[in-house]
């Protein structure tokens, strides 16, 4: 079962698609919502066409975070989709840790190209994001063209990522009335402006889903092994910063030189892409180009 709903008043959301390179209206966008494995997941389409993009998101974070960067592509011509995965903004939010892994979130992933009748798509995301990327490339390459990793979490960051979100986890599961409060002012925020919807979307959680959400993550397989990751043929783009513990340097540059078709791109800062976006969103969007034949 699935929906589909225009956000903009008076759009057809049958409009064909835009020729490659037009920056005339603004493309549709359309939220829909899919099920797997009994969970509702929901996704936005930006644009329309045969070459398409899946973004994913960073942990506690929602597809939100990732419309600018979808608009922008979809005025290029592609077809983007954006995926809450489960436990994420609009999607359930199950109250188990089994529900939450790389490889269910890949599987997520695929799920949505299924529902969507897509074959292959260029497929990338930030953060936990990046690394569900790499996961699909590993269990369907051939599903995947082409491999947009920002701020990947390997080996380096395992240390820091635990200390960051440790802390979350006990107050989830020991002083939920806290996780609750927080949520209640997040929801008091008016609605309008993109990075303030994106901070209140991420503090309104709740409580079991969100520690079952990173027990599940960080006791799990975070990413696919070093041994694993020299065999992922797939074109990568591959995004690093320095200065961020969670989202080492070294772990973006050592994934570069471990996929054997990857290109790197060093940002100025952890949110480059969001503040400053023009240079960052010109390299992906000349990327997801190439893996198109463009």
């Amino acid at each position: 079962m699935s929906t589909a709903t225009a956000f903009d008043e008076g759009l057809d959301p049958a409009r064909p698609s835009i020729p490659p390179g037009s920056r005339g209206a603004r493309p549709i966008e359309l939220a829909g919502s899919f099920e797997f494995g009994g969970h509702r997941l929901a996704y936005t389409e930006f644009g329309a066409g045969p070459q398409v993009v899946v973004l994913t998101h960073g942990i506690m974070f929602s597809r939100r975070m990732h419309a600018p960067l979808a608009r922008a592509l979809a005025a290029d011509g592609y077809r983007v989709v954006t995926l809450d995965l489960l436990g994420h903004g609009d999607s359930d939010r199950p109250g188990e840790s089994w529900h939450y892994s790389m490889p269910d979130f890949a599987a997520q992933t695929l799920a949505l190209l299924d529902h969507l009748g897509i074959e292959r798509a260029v497929v990338g995301g930030t953060s936990l994001g990046a690394n569900v990327a790499l996961e699909v490339a590993v269990v369907a390459p051939e599903r995947v063209r082409g491999l947009v990793v920002e701020m990947p979490v390997l080996d380096n960051a395992l240390v820091a990522g635990l200390l960051t979100f440790g802390p979350l986890l006990f107050a989830a599961r020991f002083v939920p009335i806290a996780v609750r409060a927080v949520g209640a002012l997040a929801r008091l925020v008016p609605h309008g402006n993109q990075w303030v919807d994106v901070v209140t979307d991420t503090l309104d959680q709740r409580p079991e889903a969100m520690a079952a959400l990173l027990h599940g993550v960080f006791f799990g397989r975070i990413a696919p092994p070093k041994s694993v990751r020299g065999g992922i043929a797939t074109p990568a783009l591959v995004i690093g910063h320095e200065g961020d513990p969670v989202h080492p340097f070294g772990d973006a540059g050592s994934l570069a030189e471990d996929l054997p078709d990857a290109e790197f791109v060093k940002a100025t800062s952890p949110v480059e892409l969001r503040l400053q976006p023009t240079r960052l969103t010109g390299q992906i969007s000349a990327f997801v180009g190439r893996c198109y034949g463009r």
